[in-house]
């Protein structure tokens, strides 16, 4: 395991613009029928167990891969989403459906993620949308740099030591996940619920 932190902070806190009730337009990447990726989440669920509320876990229908957003509900104009929907189903149309490894894990001060492998596939799909909304909005919400592709199993619950988490993944080896990545998706997300919660929008294929 890698790890990047001593301690652990709550990984709920309300981030500027978001509160309950808040809907988000945003696009990830998502694993229904993956069940290679389903089991090996289900496996670190078990492993975690006995920490209790030290983490929280994420259920097989809400794993993602976080990609790009688009803006909150009620600020982005509906029709300039619809629009780019139609932009990212030309240019994703280009970019060929990929597999992927999804682990082992890396220990973030907010949460235990999976590194994805190859990550130039994922990183042409968000290029794509980002040229996609570029394309219709002018300019594009967040920044290219800094992104990091992966996947997350478990947010933290709350402050405190790394250490107990450390010791619980330290002692694990499972083997990582195959994906079969075939579309990308533009939801519509809330986390009213201290959970990444969404309906979706459009369901984007890849070439």
């Amino acid at each position: 395991m890698t790890t990047q932190t001593d301690t652990m902070r709550n990984h709920w806190w309300w981030r500027p613009g978001w509160s309950v009730g808040r809907r988000f337009y945003t696009w990830h990447l998502t694993f229904e029928g993956q069940s290679d990726v389903h089991r090996l989440a289900d496996e670190y669920r078990s492993a975690i167990a006995p920490l209790g509320g030290v983490l929280t876990p994420i259920p097989d229908r809400w794993l993602h891969l976080t990609m790009q957003g688009i803006g909150f509900v009620g600020e982005a104009n509906e029709q300039d989403v619809h629009a780019v929907v139609n932009a990212a189903r030309t240019r994703l149309a280009a970019v060929p459906a990929f597999d992927l490894q999804i682990g082992p894990e890396v220990l973030d001060p907010e949460a235990v993620l999976l590194h994805v492998h190859p990550d130039d596939p994922v990183r042409a799909v968000r290029d794509a949308i980002r040229a996609a909304i570029g394309e219709v909005l002018g300019e594009v919400p967040e920044k290219a740099e800094g992104f990091t592709p992966h996947v997350s199993v478990a947010y933290s619950a709350g402050d405190g030591p790394a250490a107990p988490i450390t010791e619980v993944l330290d002692g694990l080896s499972l083997t990582p996940a195959r994906a079969r990545i075939s579309s990308a998706e533009l939801i519509v997300l809330h986390r009213d619920n201290l959970m990444y919660e969404w309906e979706t929008l459009a369901t984007v294929p890849l070439g």
